[in-house]
């Protein structure tokens, strides 16, 4: 099943994005279009399409883009092991904006628990990686 929504992220650099996502956070290069300068990620069934700013073809704005990007946005990803691909962030020295912690939501009556941390790509948009730790009753 194709994901109902698949952000599209505008970079300064898709070579460099490319390799923070795909070397560091282990995402899969699903397909590219150099000469549009634009690729399609994915990790755990979790996708994110990427183009360089500056590239050729066609590009979605209201506003032009300043550093650093999505400003007011951070992007939740599911992954199966949260602690390993926080450890391959820190060997990385990927920017760590909230180190691996346990937070719990409240949701009407219960609590959603996540295992989490956000990162920082290299235009600035945060990326919250988490494992589900289930749900209580709310304390």
């Amino acid at each position: 099943m194709q994901p109902r929504l698949i952000p599209e992220l505008d970079v300064s650099a898709l070579k460099e994005s490319l390799k923070f996502y795909c070397d560091t956070l282990g995402f899969t290069l699903l397909y590219d279009r150099p000469e549009e300068m634009f690729a399609m990620l994915e990790l755990e069934g979790a996708r994110i399409m990427l183009e360089e700013i500056a590239g050729p073809g066609r590009r979605f704005r209201a506003e032009p883009v300043e550093k650093p990007f999505g400003q007011g946005v951070n992007f939740q990803i599911q992954v199966s092991d949260v602690d390993s691909l926080y450890e391959r962030c820190g060997e990385a020295e990927a920017e760590i904006l909230i180190p691996l912690e346990e937070r719990w939501y409240r949701s009407g009556q219960m609590e959603l628990g996540n295992r989490q941390f956000v990162t920082v790509d290299p235009d600035g948009y945060l990326l919250r990686f988490y494992k589900d730790l289930g749900s209580r009753p709310k304390l």
